[in-house]
């Protein structure tokens, strides 16, 4: 007879989802499921309003990541227009977003991953938390968190208004630019955020790295899966959060696809399944092969490993060093270490405070000319940026007026939701074993979707006047006996 463990709620993610794992009647695992169930609807009460104020409304999506919803709005907006920022206005845009990365990213290293391994994966759950790693690493440092996560929100809070939902998108450019005073503190705190980014890195290798039992988690087959990995460039194919091409890599390394995010229908399929909320993606030219990795997927993933694994190096010298010690370490390039996701956020972290100091450092940031106001629209816009989490795409389509009559928004965790899917069941298969298991042994499994530091909010969408998911009844042995949907 068949048996099964539910982990409701998953613990610390953006959202509500539980973790389904069935077991064969020698106890061994024979399926797992990563379940969303939650549901937003920001496709649909978009519609009908002027597309200027996409850029105000899609941030409240999600108070985690807002940043990168007033970025990729603001871009698609854009383009619906037919318009470029002024050079003065992309460097605000770029700061922004670049405090945003820094700030976010540390958000969910100290807060959400590393009780996982400061902590121990197997610790009690009271203290598997950011309390617990203060304790392990000494108060100073959760001060230096909190201090460069204040700051960083600082410069968002002046560029975007505030920072859990920025409002500083305009078609063209942005509301406000950047005093010579101002540019003393960003400056401050741009080189103050170089110095931390480092710090961090040094604990990354000092607490986990230098953890035998830690690093062989890492390279253990449990936390590793064998999919397509995409992520924006530059023309020199670094890697680049703001704008760029989208470059696609096969398992092995090798480049699938190249293309300008407007294309990307082309390029990528979306997937409904009946259990979840969630749209799945897929590589549309390889079509639907189902959840699975190897030389048969279709499936890719996002995100800070799939950012670096999609691209040739980082942008700014400090990052390209950690960028190929991570390699060196990891056994090569790329890597399908699921848990090295942490390691290549904490790299990107550092691009991106390397970054802030060449903006806070450029004459061109205080110059006035910060709106081009040569719109013209054409009634259809994508944008593209690299959320903390991975790629997102804004698609926006109006009528005459530019009111909008049609969103669609594919975020990070749907491009990562089907291999979260297959990483959730690989590390069940290794870590549970009979009925009876560890609450550390089940945290393990939790560990698994983590790395991609999936929102829930921002994946989950409704069609126009339906719903998506069935409600199975089963009986014991696991058969269907009723089916409930909506008339």
């Amino acid at each position: 007879m068949t048996q099964n463990i539910t982990i409701n709620p998953i613990t610390r993610l953006e959202g509500h989802g539980k973790i389904e794992i069935f077991l064969d009647s020698k106890g061994e695992v024979e399926d797992a499921y990563w379940q969303v169930v939650e549901l937003r609807g920001f496709e649909r009460f978009c519609i009908g309003r002027p597309v200027e104020e996409l850029p105000r409304i899609t941030p409240n999506i999600c108070g985690v990541c807002p940043s990168p919803h007033n970025m990729a709005s603001t871009k698609a907006v854009d383009d619906v227009y037919s318009v470029e920022p002024t050079p003065a206005a992309k460097l605000v845009r770029q700061l922004h977003y670049n405090a945003f990365y820094v700030e976010d990213h540390y958000i969910h290293f100290f807060f959400l991953s590393a009780p996982d391994f400061v902590v121990g994966p197997d610790a009690d759950p009271a203290e598997r938390n950011i309390l617990g790693v203060i304790s392990k690493v000494g108060l100073e440092i959760g001060k230096k968190v909190i201090d460069t996560r204040k700051r960083c929100r600082d410069i968002i809070r002046l560029i975007g208004s505030k920072p859990p939902h920025p409002e500083g998108g305009l078609p063209g450019g942005v509301p406000r630019g950047i005093t010579e005073e101002e540019r003393k503190w960003i400056k401050q705190t741009a080189d103050d955020t170089v110095e931390f980014a480092q710090f961090a890195l040094k604990l990354f290798k000092d607490v986990v790295l230098a953890n035998k039992k830690y690093l062989d988690l890492i390279l253990s087959d449990a936390y590793k899966l064998n999919v397509y990995d995409m992520g924006l460039v530059d023309a020199n194919n670094k890697v680049n959060f703001y704008e760029g091409k989208l470059r696609v890599v096969d398992p092995q390394g090798n480049q699938y696809a190249l293309f300008d995010p407007r294309d990307y229908t082309g390029y990528i399929g979306e997937w409904v399944e009946p259990w979840t909320y969630i749209r799945l993606t897929h590589l549309r030219k390889l079509g639907w092969n189902g959840l699975i990795e190897g030389d048969k997927t279709s499936l890719y993933r996002v995100g800070p490993l799939a950012r670096l694994n999609a691209a040739d190096g980082m942008a700014t010298p400090l990052a390209q060093k950690e960028y190929e010690e991570m390699y060196n370490t990891l056994g090569g390039k790329p890597s399908h270490h699921t848990l090295a996701f942490h390691w290549a956020r904490l790299i990107e972290a550092l691009q991106a405070a390397e970054d802030m100091q060449q903006i806070a450092n450029n004459p061109l940031l205080t110059s006035k000319d910060i709106r081009n106001m040569n719109l013209r629209l054409k009634k259809v816009g994508i944008g593209c940026v690299e959320a903390a989490r991975g790629t997102l795409i804004h698609h926006y389509e109006t009528n005459d007026r530019g009111l909008v009559t049609k969103v669609n928004l594919i975020v990070a965790t749907q491009h990562n939701a089907a291999p979260i899917c297959v990483s959730v069941k690989k590390a069940a298969k290794g870590f549970v074993k009979g009925p009876e298991v560890k609450e550390g042994l089940l945290n393990m499994v939790e560990m698994a979707f983590r790395p991609y530091d999936p929102c829930l909010a921002c994946a989950t969408h409704i069609l126009p006047g339906e719903i998506p998911l069935a409600i199975h009844i089963r009986d014991k042995d696991r058969n269907i006996i009723r089916t409930l949907t909506k008339p």
